[in-house]
Parts: C-alpha cells; sequence; structure tokens
C-alpha cells in the first residue's frame, strides 16, 4: 500500500513540477526575448516618459506594444505584476519530487555500493550538501568577479568549472541516474535562489524607491539583469539534466560525468544562439549560427563516441527458455519485487505474474536497462539476453 501511494504522489509530484517549470521557463524565454527585440521608441512622448525600449507584436488576435523604462516609470501603476511564484513552485515541487523518487528509498535510488557504501541518512546529507554548497561558492563567484574587468567572462569561466566539478563528484559519489538527477537539481536551485535573492529583492528596492520619491539605483535592475541572464543558459543543461534520468545509455556510461558536461554545455550553446538571434536580425551582434553549429557538433561528436559496439558473432543465441528466465527473476529481481515488497505494485514470486508483466520485464531489464535499480542484484549481459530471447519468442509460460 506504501508503494501505491508513493506512486500517486510522485505522479501528482511530477505533474505540478513540469506545470510550473513550463510557467517558469516560458516567462524567462520570453523576456529574454523581449529585451533582445526591443527598439529605440519612435514616439516622442514615450521618449520624454524614459521609455528606453519597445516591441510590436501580434498574438491571439489582438496586437501588443510591450514597453521598457530605462530605470523607473514617471508613476507606478495600480496593478504591478511580479514573476517569482513560477520559480518557487518549481523549486518546491522539484525538492519534494527529489525526496518521494530518491530519498525514501536512497538505499535503492540514491546509492551504489559499487561506488559510495554510506548509509541513507548520509548519502541524503551529503545530496543536500551539493544544492546548498554550489549555490554559496557560485553566488560567491559572482560577487567577488562580477564588477571586475571582463568580469562576465570570468565569472562564466569559474562557474563552468565549478559545474565540471560538482558533476565529476556527483558521478563518483552516487549511483549515475541519481547523480544526473542531482546535478539538476544543484544547478535548479542556484536559479531559484537567483529570484529569491537578488532578482525580487532588487525590485523590491526599486519600487520602494519610486513609491518614496526616491531616486532608483540601476545598480539593482544591472544585478537582477545579470542573475537573470544566468538563469537563461542554465535553463537547457538543467533540461537534460532532468531529462536524461529516463535514458540509460547516458548515466550508465564508464564516462558518465563527461556525458553529461558535455551535454550540458551544448545545451548552453545551443541557447546562447537563440539568446543573441534576434539581436542578429536589429544588427546589433553578429550572426549567432555558430554557435548552435558548435552545439550541434558536440551532440554529434557524443553520439558517435558513446556508440556501443558491435555484438560478438561468437557466442550462440540464449536459449528462450521460461525456467531459466524464472530462475533469473528469482535471483534479481525478487528483492523488490517479491511477496513481502511490490515496487511499483509488480510481483513477479509466480509464473503468472511474470507472464503478466513480461513487457514491463523486457523493457525495463533488456531495452532501457534500468533495472535491476542500479543493477544491486549483479545482473549480467548473458542474463539480459536470456530474458530478451524469451520475450522476442513469444515470452510463454512453463
Amino acid at each position: 500500500m506504501e508503494s501505491y501511494f508513493l506512486d500517486w504522489a510522485n505522479l501528482l509530484l511530477r505533474w505540478l513540477h513540469v506545470i510550473t517549470a513550463i510557467a517558469w521557463v516560458g516567462s524567462s524565454f520570453y523576456f529574454v526575448f523581449l529585451d533582445s527585440s526591443l527598439t529605440p521608441p519612435e514616439d516622442d512622448d514615450l521618449k520624454k516618459q524614459g521609455v528606453s525600449g519597445e516591441l510590436w507584436a501580434v498574438h491571439g488576435g489582438g496586437f501588443y506594444h510591450p514597453v521598457k523604462f530605462a530605470v523607473a516609470p514617471p508613476k507606478l501603476p495600480a496593478h504591478l505584476h511580479w514573476f517569482y511564484w513560477e520559480s518557487y513552485t518549481t523549486w518546491m515541487s522539484g525538492f519534494a519530487l527529489l525526496t518521494v523518487s530518491y530519498f525514501w528509498n536512497a538505499r535503492a535510488y540514491l546509492i551504489d555500493p559499487a561506488r559510495m557504501d554510506w548509509s541513507p541518512g548520509m548519502a541524503i546529507a551529503v545530496a543536500l550538501g551539493f544544492l546548498v554548497v554550489f549555490w554559496i561558492l557560485y553566488d560567491i563567484i559572482c560577487r567577488v568577479f562580477s564588477d571586475r574587468e571582463n568580469g562576465d567572462a570570468i565569472v562564466g569561466a569559474l562557474v563552468a568549472v565549478l559545474v565540471v566539478a560538482a558533476s565529476w563528484l556527483a558521478c563518483e559519489w552516487f549511483a549515475g541516474r541519481a547523480a544526473f538527477l542531482l546535478v539538476g537539481a544543484m544547478i535548479a536551485t542556484a536559479m531559484s535562489a537567483n529570484v529569491a535573492h537578488w532578482i525580487i529583492p532588487g525590485q523590491r528596492k526599486m519600487v520602494a524607491a519610486i513609491k518614496q520619491g526616491l531616486p532608483v539605483d540601476p545598480i539593482h535592475g544591472l544585478r537582477g539583469k545579470q542573475r537573470s541572464v544566468h538563469n537563461t543558459y542554465f535553463t537547457l543543461p538543467v533540461l537534460f539534466a532532468m531529462l536524461s534520468t529516463h535514458y540509460s545509455f547516458t548515466w550508465g556510461h564508464a564516462n558518465n560525468w563527461l556525458v553529461l558536461v558535455l551535454m550540458m554545455a551544448a545545451g548552453a550553446a545551443i541557447r546562447q544562439f537563440f539568446v543573441l538571434r534576434h539581436g542578429w536580425k536589429l544588427g546589433r551582434n553578429r550572426n549567432p549560427l555558430p554557435y548552435a553549429l558548435v552545439g550541434v557538433a558536440i551532440i554529434a561528436a557524443a553520439m558517435v563516441w558513446m556508440k556501443p559496439p558491435p555484438p560478438a558473432p561468437a557466442a550462440a543465441a540464449p536459449a528462450a527458455d521460461f525456467a531459466a528466465v524464472k530462475h533469473i527473476v528469482e535471483q534479481r529481481c525478487l528483492m523488490c519485487h517479491g511477496a513481502q515488497v511490490q515496487m511499483k505494485n509488480v510481483r513477479l514470486d509466480s509464473a503468472e505474474g511474470i507472464r503478466q508483466h513480461a513487457l514491463a520485464i523486457h523493457q525495463q531489464v533488456v531495452v532501457m536497462r534500468l533495472m535491476p535499480m542500479n543493477n544491486s542484484t549483479g545482473i549480467t549481459e548473458a542474463e539480459r539476453g536470456v530474458i530478451g530471447a524469451w520475450f522476442g519468442a513469444g515470452a510463454k509460460g512453463p
């Protein structure tokens, strides 16, 4: 029964997380597009009000005319919309999902004894440390180096080194699937912390100054803009880290940390293309196509590098024998799918149960290679081959 309710919690939290993430990423992408597409106002009245840029757009059967004030509008409107709950809800639902999916059964999902055979409590504490320590170090880098000459380049380089180091450590210490998710959660935590500690507080200071009739210090807007730009470059790497957990050929690779780093770098390069393409159309910068080509080249190179070797031709095809499959299931699967424990409500301690779940067994064990989780029971390639041959022959019972 516990597994049943955990599945419901996982489903509902994942649903909420995806919805709020779409809202957050969508608004982030829109405002990056908006900033890149603004042109100087043509109307003299807009210029007198302090408008620095405007955009005309058509959508949903209507015309829109957003404008941006250089520092502050002459008068605050009665209703001012703030963009922060998208970020906070995404992080909170994501952390809850991380807890339900990985921390609740840390021994099975978070820990790989072949890497670090620590207690569940210690593994969870270290995982939480990744979220906290990365944010602290990232924030220190931004505070110390942002105002220096070529500060953005220095910050970018140091943050990249920090991400690479964290990715390597995560893949050395945790099960591959959990490591990828943890790196994504780590960067996403920094993104949401940027909103909570820099973007929104800076905006509140600007609004407070306007209400009090005081000059608005533009530094708050500049610092918030810097963190917002960081967030947009973090977005595609985070999405890859999250989605890749469903594809074992990424996190199950012998050099999985390098796979993660390369794909995140490709995502950042492709995002750079989309950030700059609007400015290029307005003649503000060079054609950013090389960034997209670099990102695609990295992905293509990774695909070639990670391609599995062809199967050895000498070995004969394994027999499609149900008795052999049943023996493998008893040895490798009943720890989590037996009479005492039925993870995901799957029970495999009978011939009927094995036949009923034949498709799932084949997908999880042979095709996706997700099970046994972290291969904790030591299933061999030959045993996977026996299951594959049995399913290919019709998954017949005794």
